[in-house]
């Protein structure tokens, strides 16, 4: 299996670089290789390469910046996906995609399942949401992993922002009515490699750990396992304004991914231990 695989300087792309070694070899890009904004280079780039599994975690996630920077925007989390789709579906190869919780409309409190209706509040998530259609429609043999609130022991997140202000400030306050589950770029990787090796059916799967917690909520844990004497304060997102709007239910029922790999998925709580011990190693090195 000749994997190709796209953003692997990212959090989950760090991560699926070791957890898709063994399962053959891979070639991974970097920006200065590869430019992903620029259709033909993409295109010159899979015809050398001519890989048989594609794993593309290259995304522009900067969802405040895509307000404004929509052609960016869009080119990495639509254009990009099509072309990608049309290029294995063209040469019989397989594609593996992550998508976000921002393609639903962040209404309720139930979790949202993979044929619930979509209602992006945002052009991150309206971007995201068209990859996810341009995919589906190609009939390319695809996995698309929608996730939520992803963060790891690298790169900028919620977790080291967290420990970061914990260092300087008794007190801070962190929107408590945002509901999801944090979900660690490792936690990504290890399913995906399961997926590819058993040959998952294609199509949609919700991939998240199970449970529920709001920011505030995750801040609170982060603090605890730390040992942080940090307070965390409960805010409203009114409170916290930005310049695209976020969903306030980011529930994901996991049930059918869980189903189809014979697994059950680990809770945020455990997999947060896991991802702080790993950060916390690697700064005493």
């Amino acid at each position: 299996m000749k994997i190709l695989l796209l953003g692997k300087t990212g959090q989950a792309g760090f991560e699926l670089h070791r957890t898709l070694s063994p399962l053959g070899p891979i070639t991974a890009p970097g920006r200065e290789e590869l430019d992903l904004t620029n259709e033909q280079a993409v295109a010159d780039y899979l015809a050398q390469t001519q890989p048989n599994l594609i794993v593309n975690a290259a995304a522009w996630t900067a969802v405040d910046a895509a307000e404004t920077q929509q052609t960016e925007a869009q080119r990495l989390n639509a254009g990009l996906p099509k072309q990608l789709a049309e290029y294995s579906k063209a040469n019989n190869a397989r594609l593996v995609h992550y998508s976000s919780d921002y393609v639903y409309p962040g209404t309720g409190t139930t979790p949202w399942q993979e044929t619930s209706p979509t209602g992006p509040l945002s052009v991150y998530g309206q971007t995201k949401l068209e990859g996810d259609e341009a995919i589906q429609q190609s009939g390319v043999d695809h996995l698309i992993f929608r996730t939520s609130w992803v963060y790891s022991a690298r790169g900028n997140n919620f977790m080291k922002t967290m420990l970061r202000l914990a260092e300087t400030k008794p007190e801070l306050n962190i929107v408590a009515d945002q509901i999801g589950a944090p979900t660690p770029a490792r936690l990504i990787a290890q399913v995906t490699a399961l997926a590819v090796h058993i040959q998952l059916e294609a199509g949609l799967y919700h991939l998240a750990p199970t449970g529920e917690t709001s920011w505030q909520g995750f801040a609170k844990e982060i603090f605890r396992l730390a040992g942080k004497n940090t307070k965390a304060n409960p805010i409203p997102t009114s409170d916290y304004p930005t310049p695209a709007k976020r969903p306030l239910n980011s529930r994901m029922d996991v049930t059918r991914l869980q189903q189809a790999l014979n697994i059950q998925l680990p809770d945020w709580q455990s997999q947060l231990a896991l991802t702080l011990n790993e950060y916390l190693e690697e700064i005493c090195h």
